[in-house]
């Protein structure tokens, strides 16, 4: 097939100084694109700050023949979110692609964790995604065409322990992005989910190191850079990646039992039926609420 390019195209990476980011920042240039490449630069639990880490990678691009220009605002904030786009539209002129991939971690279980914990894991993650995402919406539709790509976790689709906050951010951003794909779909804006998979700096405290190698970030980087060309038509879909898996994940919905709702419901009924209710064996998936909901009113006009 015919080699998917990003000439002309601009794109912008938040979190793109190491890890993940570090990988579509150069994939993403290996193939024409203009990146920004953003990075605070801070700790891994959010503290502090560094140009080093993005200038490295323009540097990078810059010496593959490639086109970068460094940014190192935060994603935290509504007003440093808004500069990050502005360094692609002064630098050169557009936007085309946002790969929302700026992370921290703060785990400790539910008991343990202080508040400013959570609160500094939303602030980044889940708030990060949404200022980095409104700011850019407005060019994207402007232009009427635009990708974006954030990033959701295994944590946040299946939980895991520790991450109570970290798992409720990237839960919420999967749900931000298929809302953003719907407002996006007569603009020709695409919105996808990313679960990656990898050995970064954020999964070094809690993945065995001898999987570490296995999980390279460049292999997630391939189907990152599918959702974000302009031949890709998907929208509102999440993506499981890591050490050369790919795999389609989705929120699925049983058939359910409908009860007679003109008579009492009780809640022995719910335990007598909790098989039926339980099961997602022949599961479905909706396109938004509305069609969710209109699936339910129609059971139960049909019983």
């Amino acid at each position: 097939m015919k080699e998917i390019r990003f000439d002309d195209k601009v794109a912008v990476i938040t979190g793109a100084g190491g890890g993940l980011g570090r990988a579509y920042a150069l994939l993403l240039a290996s193939r024409g694109a203009k990146v920004i490449v953003n990075d605070l630069g801070g700790t891994f639990d959010g503290s502090g700050s560094d140009a080093t880490p993005a200038q490295q990678v323009v540097n990078e691009i810059k010496a593959a023949g490639g086109k970068a220009v460094a940014n190192y605002d935060s994603v935290a904030e509504w007003e440093s979110a808004q500069n990050i786009i502005k360094t692609a539209i002064d630098s050169f002129g557009k936007i085309d692609v946002l790969i929302n991939n700026a992370g921290i971690l703060r785990d400790k279980s539910l008991l343990k964790m202080e508040i400013d914990d959570y609160r500094k894991i939303m602030s980044v993650h889940l708030d990060g995604t949404f200022f980095c995402t409104k700011a850019a919406f407005a060019y994207m539709k402007e232009q009427t065409y635009g990708r974006i790509v954030s990033t959701a976790s295994a944590a946040g689709l299946y939980g895991n322990f520790g991450q109570v906050n970290y798992g409720a951010a990237k839960m919420g951003i999967a749900g931000m992005m298929n809302s953003v794909a719907q407002e996006g779909a007569r603009y020709n804006i695409k919105a996808n989910t990313i679960v990656p998979t990898a050995g970064t700096r954020l999964t070094f405290t809690v993945m065995p190191e001898d999987v570490i190698g296995k999980v390279k970030p460049g292999y997630v980087a391939p189907i990152v850079a599918w959702l974000c060309s302009e031949q890709c038509h998907e929208t509102a879909k999440m993506y499981s990646a890591g050490g050369g898996y790919f795999s389609r994940a989705a929120v699925v919905e049983g058939p359910g039992v409908v009860f007679d709702a003109s008579k009492d419901i009780t809640v022995e009924m719910i335990v007598e039926h909790l098989d039926q209710i339980n099961s997602i064996e022949e599961g479905q998936e909706f396109a938004s609420a509305m069609e969710q909901a209109g699936a339910v009113i129609s059971k139960m006009n049909m019983s």
